[in-house]
């Protein structure tokens, strides 16, 4: 299955602009096969071989002097240290488009990239497939909850795999391996335990004593072990949208896996028809949601803009889209059936916000609607938000 990513021509048009290339996201987005597509005639090489690796720690002059005319440097968080010499190397040859790095988005990658590659680089963050990469235009007979179910990581459609079997997997090994690296983890099992608990709470507001209480960890943990999911790739936390509007708003965030799919696999949801009478199937919708808006910004080369609103009697926008001098809102709702009370957070915002722009609803249901101010989209035609 070849799948042109959506990202593809920005990050051309950034080869020729800057020397670098960091191409970051979670594992299995993709980010090797993007690279293999776009830059068939460099050299390839990947620090996960062992050999490489230790010519790369041991011998970083050496290493880079094989590609005089640059490389894809896979896995580059492996040792970072290089990044210093590749530093050097493009100061000295003062070509565009000479290195293409990827790794997973880590703390020590991404400290190492700002320090030695400011400037040099262009950065990229590759989640993976958005609904339209991986759907195109066959969305007319979709279910959403296989949708929901199936996720969105490229290797599950590239090939055919079972995506219980797939995200068992890919847990077993990408994250509780990548996080053992990062963190010290002396009781894995409460790990685990934390990682459903997580998926238990997307798309809801984070309570990180509640959460610590329920794993039996304390709350500095909590927070140490979301940031890591978060700097992976894994979750990514929503932060309060507030200006002064004279009120008492939540200043909390919002918790947010970034696929769908891999929320399903840890809430024990094992077959679509699951999710049809599941009490968080509507949390899991905005979970989607979210991340197809996430995917379109980054896809786009644009920073995270998204927040949300609620305030202390319960008014709220599940998300603000801050575009500096205007706002759009997103209310996100699973059910089929368009009604008035899904209105009610838009209008209580626009009239407290003068700045606030386009407005929309994304919902379960196949038809679009017009309504006065805001516009109901069907989650099948969720690239059509403007972000």
């Amino acid at each position: 299955m070849i799948v042109r990513r959506e990202v593809s021509d920005k990050v051309l048009k950034l080869a020729e602009q800057y020397p670098v290339i960091t191409i970051t996201g979670p594992r299995q987005s993709g980010k090797t096969t993007l690279c293999r597509q776009l830059f068939k005639n460099m050299k390839y090489v990947s620090l996960e071989d062992i050999d490489e690796r230790r010519f790369a720690s041991d011998d970083p002059r050496g290493f880079l002097l094989r590609f005089q005319q640059g490389a894809v440097i896979d896995e580059v968080q492996r040792v970072p240290d290089l990044l210093s010499y590749i530093q050097t190397m493009t100061d000295e040859m003062k070509r565009e488009g000479l290195f293409i790095l990827t790794g997973s988005h880590r703390f020590d990658l991404m400290s190492s990239v700002t320090q030695s590659l400011a400037g040099r680089t262009a950065l990229v963050n590759l989640l993976p497939f958005s609904f339209r990469e991986a759907y195109g235009k066959e969305i007319k007979k979709l279910s959403l909850d296989d949708v929901l179910y199936r996720g969105f990581y490229p290797r599950i459609f590239d090939k055919k795999l079972d995506p219980t079997e797939a995200m068992s997997f890919y847990v077993n090994t990408y994250i509780e391996r990548d996080l053992r690296n990062i963190i010290n983890i002396k009781e894995l099992s409460k790990f685990e335990i934390f990682l459903k608990l997580c998926a238990g709470r997307t798309g809801q507001i984070l309570n990180y004593s509640s959460l610590g209480n329920d794993c039996g960890i304390s709350h500095v943990t909590v927070k140490n072990w979301l940031s890591v999911l978060e700097a992976s790739g894994i979750v990514r936390l929503v932060r309060p949208f507030y200006r002064n509007f004279n009120k008492r708003l939540v200043k909390s965030p919002k918790l947010y896996f970034l696929d769908s799919g891999l929320a399903c696999y840890l809430l024990n949801i094992h077959q679509p028809d699951h999710l049809e009478s599941h009490p968080l199937r509507g949390a899991i919708f905005e979970t989607f949601v979210v991340s197809e808006l996430l995917k379109k910004r980054f896809n786009s080369i644009k920073t995270d803009n998204l927040y949300f609103f609620r305030d202390n009697t319960g008014n709220e926008i599940d998300i603000i889209l801050d575009h500096g001098n205007t706002t759009g809102q997103v209310e996100i709702k699973s059910g089929q059936t368009v009604n008035e009370d899904f209105f009610k957070g838009l209008k209580f915002f626009s009239k407290l916000n003068r700045e606030a722009g386009n407005s929309y609803i994304v919902y379960g249901g196949d038809k679009d609607y017009e309504r006065k101010k805001s516009r109901v989209i069907s989650w099948k035609r969720i690239s059509d938000i403007d972000v």
